[in-house]
């Protein structure tokens, strides 16, 4: 079963520059790619630009609307996600554990609703 891990970090001042990974934050989430690689059970990940760089799109009343970010007024951002196959919620947990991001934020685990199958005619 496929569950995804969004990563939320402390968001930082809204007129802050994105910033680049340090080396050695890029060693650190490349050996836990690396892991989860090794284990069979990688699906895909993404690093997120800052919530200032996003834009909504959505309908309200009919009427098409485009709003420039931040969204929501919180201390956390979502900085990113990773994706894994795992037979269950207890393996997801595990490897949930190992993501750096639980060392100054949070990994929320969230199952996918797509029916097994229907995510092969995606890719």
């Amino acid at each position: 079963m496929r569950y995804t891990f969004l990563t939320y970090s402390p968001s930082s001042a809204p007129d802050d520059e994105p910033r680049e990974a340090t080396p050695e934050q890029l060693a650190v989430f490349g050996a836990y790619i690396g892991a989860l690689k090794q284990a069979g059970v990688f699906v895909d990940t993404d690093w997120l630009q800052p919530s200032t760089t996003a834009t909504a799109v959505s309908m309200a009343d009919g009427e098409l609307r485009i709003q420039d970010g931040p969204f929501a007024d919180t201390r956390d951002q979502l900085g990113g996600y990773f994706v894994v196959d795992v037979p269950d919620l207890d393996a997801a947990l595990e490897w949930a554990k190992k993501c750096p991001i639980v060392h100054f934020g949070t990994v929320e685990v969230r199952p996918s609703a797509m029916p097994p199958g229907q995510m092969d005619n995606h890719n």
